[in-house]
């Protein structure tokens, strides 16, 4: 005798149906068998599903259902060929969606992530993107996000810390200079698109920060680390001022100031011109400085000095040009 299937109790009865509906349309046509397999219940419960979805829906203005108020499926492939194949849905297509733009914008925030380490290869990362291509109101545009040579280096690190060994590199510092580098890492973080490595420096004697982009040569060594994150100090900014450092007077918009906090040193003056925030920062170089600019068009001007208003220009007209050359 067939074993009989325990009956569903109405709260698990309706958290079934409630997943089954956005299964259905996301696979558009499938079978009863394989819609069974994926919920790991019998064919017959799948079918009696589909057949209280048929008569589902939201009554019209006249309290009555009319048609169109009602789910419908193509009847003749349900009961000849076992396929399911929803024709009209009901409530479900009205509630809000993203727009093309908003979704390319999160699959390519999803493309950044999947190429990250720990994030190589992750079976939930694809689904949600086509989930989002399907689900928005418009066609999403093509996106693609490359994969870069800072992702071997972040791997490196990554493997160093939980070895808990020290790392070598050579390392373009602020002046153009390369110098081979000793670390401890401590931490790894992100700031918009760069990531950072903070580790104690041999060479220094001291906590710094280092850019990822600008290391070259990367080798875990077998050295035990010396300092771990509990024995030394780490700020809560991500950077730190020195002696070194270049002041640069801007003007920012008021609402966009929070965003350069890091940048701000303590006790800088502000002032208030034309709907603008006037304040100063401290780079370590110009070209730090052209990099922060070009992430906030429009936002952000740099007033004086003259060195540091020619570097960004400069910058801003090379990038120009090559859109004229194209």
């Amino acid at each position: 005798m067939a074993e009989r299937q325990a009956p569903l109790h109405a709260q698990d009865k309706l958290a079934f149906l409630l997943s089954l509906v956005p299964f259905l349309m996301e696979h558009e046509s499938i079978s009863v068998h394989e819609a069974a397999d994926h919920f790991g219940v019998k064919p017959e419960q799948i079918r009696e599903a589909v057949e209280l979805i048929a008569v589902s829906g939201i009554p019209g203005e006249t309290g009555q259902y009319q048609h169109g108020d009602l789910f419908d499926l193509a009847w003749d492939d349900f009961e000849d060929n076992d396929q399911i194949v929803l024709t009209n849905l009901v409530a479900i297509d009205d509630a809000p969606r993203f727009s093309g733009r908003e979704a390319a914008a999160l699959i390519a925030g999803l493309q950044y992530l999947s190429a990250l380490p720990e994030n190589a290869d992750r079976s939930a990362i694809a689904t949600l993107m086509t989930k989002l291509s399907r689900g928005a109101s418009a066609l999403p545009s093509q996106v693609a996000v490359e994969d870069s040579e800072t992702d071997t280096t972040l791997a490196l690190i990554r493997e160093s810390v939980a070895a808990g060994v020290q790392i070598e590199f050579d390392y373009l510092n602020s002046r153009g200079e390369h110098e081979r580098r000793r670390v401890d890492p401590l931490r790894i973080e992100s700031m918009d698109a760069d990531w950072y490595l903070r580790g104690w420096c041999h060479l220094r004697e001291a906590v710094r920060t280092f850019r990822l982009d600008r290391i070259g040569n990367p080798e875990i060594t077998s050295e035990p680390i010396t300092f771990h994150a509990a024995d030394v100090h780490l700020p809560d900014t991500l950077f730190e001022g020195s002696a070194d450092d270049l002041a640069v007077t801007i003007d920012v918009a008021p609402a966009a100031a929070a965003l350069l906090t890091d940048y701000i040193p303590e006790g800088a003056v502000s002032s208030e011109a034309d709907g603008r925030k006037r304040t100063s920062l401290r780079v370590s170089h110009y070209h730090g400085l052209k990099r922060l600019v070009g992430g906030m068009p429009g936002v952000v001007t740099v007033v004086e000095p003259a060195a540091a208003r020619a570097a960004v220009a400069e910058w801003a007209a090379a990038g120009a040009a090559r859109y004229e050359d194209d």
